[in-house]
């Protein structure tokens, strides 16, 4: 129930979005940084947990590590926020739906891990895929290849982070490093008179102040569901977000699928299906492998 929760608050977040108009994303992602920060604080306080976060904090690697990885976040859900107001969304749900293949292509280049003969065929359809979408919409999917990648990185530099750090200790690092900059976007918004959270009445103000809860609350989803489940659970959770946000973008959202759009994410469907065939497998792999160690 925690991973279906994670997974469906991040598949419905577009929705949320809407609500949040005439806010522009760059507004909407100033709040989300602040007003999680401010969350985190809250959640920190009654968890009585600052004396963690206060220890992760004095590791200037850690820091470093984390600083990195909130760049990269907010420049995921930077782009997020634009193609939903800006009629892309059916885009940025491919962009999820590609980021499990991404992830294997960044163990390959980066962590130099050897792929499995089913993943190459995956990656293979992927790559296929990636050229047939660029046919569809006529020059490169950047939005869905840059929402990929910087999710793609993301895990990976907090891959590198490991168990030094918890959840929430991550999270109101990784705010606290963008909240100085956040803080600046809405303070220029606001007398250059483009900002709407104070302009918009009270009800406006507290709907972008919410995005905070938004923010955290599927991330603590998320680290609760992951230290319960099989890794191969998880990774069968993952579509979830993507699916649903490509439901909305169709029958909300009212964005087009021609053909070919179709056949492009046909083959993305295909890969990932090859790509669950084998992680699925994985288990048995690992039993074979350790009865062949015993044996010998």
């Amino acid at each position: 129930m925690f991973g279906i929760g994670a997974y469906a608050i991040w598949g419905l977040l577009p929705l949320y979005f809407l609500v949040l108009v005439p806010a522009g994303p760059v507004e909407i992602v100033a709040a989300r940084i602040v007003f999680s920060l401010v969350f985190c604080g809250v959640l920190l306080t009654v968890m009585k947990s600052w004396e963690a976060t206060a220890t992760a904090a004095r590791d200037r690697r850690l820091v470093g590590t984390l600083a990195l990885a909130a760049v990269l976040i907010a420049a995921n859900w930077l782009t997020f926020s634009w193609a939903v107001l800006n009629g892309h969304a059916v885009e940025a749900a491919l962009g999820y739906f590609i980021n499990p293949l991404v992830s294997v292509l960044l163990g390959v280049i980066v962590l130099k891990e050897k792929l499995r003969p089913l993943q190459w065929v995956a990656m293979g359809v992927g790559f296929v895929a990636v050229l047939v979408l660029g046919l569809a919409y006529g020059t490169v999917p950047w939005v869905a290849l840059i929402l990929a990648f910087s999710f793609g990185l993301y895990g990976l530099v907090k891959k590198g982070v490991g168990g030094r750090v918890d959840a929430i200790s991550s999270l109101t690092i990784e705010t606290a490093v963008l909240t100085p900059v956040a803080v600046g976007v809405l303070v220029w918004l606001v007398l250059t008179g483009s900002a709407t959270i104070l302009s918009n009445g009270p009800a406006h103000f507290w709907l972008l102040a919410f995005s905070g809860i938004a923010t955290a609350i599927p991330l603590i989803f998320f680290g609760a569901a992951a230290r319960r489940l099989p890794l191969s659970t998880v990774g069968m959770l993952q579509y979830l977000a993507p699916t649903l946000q490509f439901v909305v973008a169709l029958t909300i959202f009212n964005e087009t699928m021609p053909p070919e759009r179709w056949a492009g994410f046909g083959l993305v469907w295909l890969a990932l299906v090859i790509l669950t065939i084998d992680m699925m497998g994985g288990p048995r792999r690992n039993r074979i492998l350790r009865a062949a160690a015993a044996a010998g």
